[in-house]
Order: C-alpha cells, then sequence, then structure tokens
C-alpha cells in the first residue's frame, strides 16, 4: 500500500516533532502561507467530513522549507575564479 502524501506529512511530523506552529513556521520560509485550520484538515482521518487531501505542490514546500529550517540558507553565490599571476 503506498503512502499518501497525508501520511508523509504525518509521519515527518511525528518523526521530528514538529507541532503545527513549527510546520506552519517552514512553510513561510519558502513564502507558502496555510492557516492552522487549513493545517488541521491535512491530518484528519480520510472519513472525515473536513479531510483535505494535501496536494504535492504544499509537500514540496513543506519539504524545500524542511530543508533551509535544519540547513539553513544556502548561499548561492559562486566563489571568484582565481586569475593565474
Amino acid at each position: 500500500m503506498a503512502l499518501s502524501n497525508n501520511d508523509i506529512l504525518k509521519k515527518l511530523r511525528v518523526a521530528l516533532k514538529l507541532r503545527d506552529d513549527d510546520i506552519i513556521e517552514i512553510l513561510r520560509l519558502v513564502d507558502y502561507k496555510i492557516s492552522k485550520g487549513e493545517l488541521g484538515a491535512f491530518f484528519r482521518s480520510v472519513d472525515h467530513p473536513k479531510y483535505m487531501e494535501l496536494q504535492d505542490q504544499i509537500l514540496r514546500n513543506f519539504l524545500n522549507g524542511l530543508v533551509i529550517y535544519k540547513r539553513g540558507v544556502i548561499d548561492k553565490r559562486t566563489p571568484k575564479e582565481e586569475k593565474p599571476e
């Protein structure tokens, strides 16, 4: 049985001991805004009337934000080439 995006987010939340505020902050690092209510809908059971399926874009943004959250921002500047003397 394959894991859904919701299952992946749930498992990462537990494994990394993240709270809702942490997940919102991680998404904010990649300029993605989400409310606590919308986030809570992803963690509901499938048969709940307010359950929402987690879209690929949100999971992708979360994973990109998680890299920044754990490692920090990577400087994308390339080092200057040294000129031979």
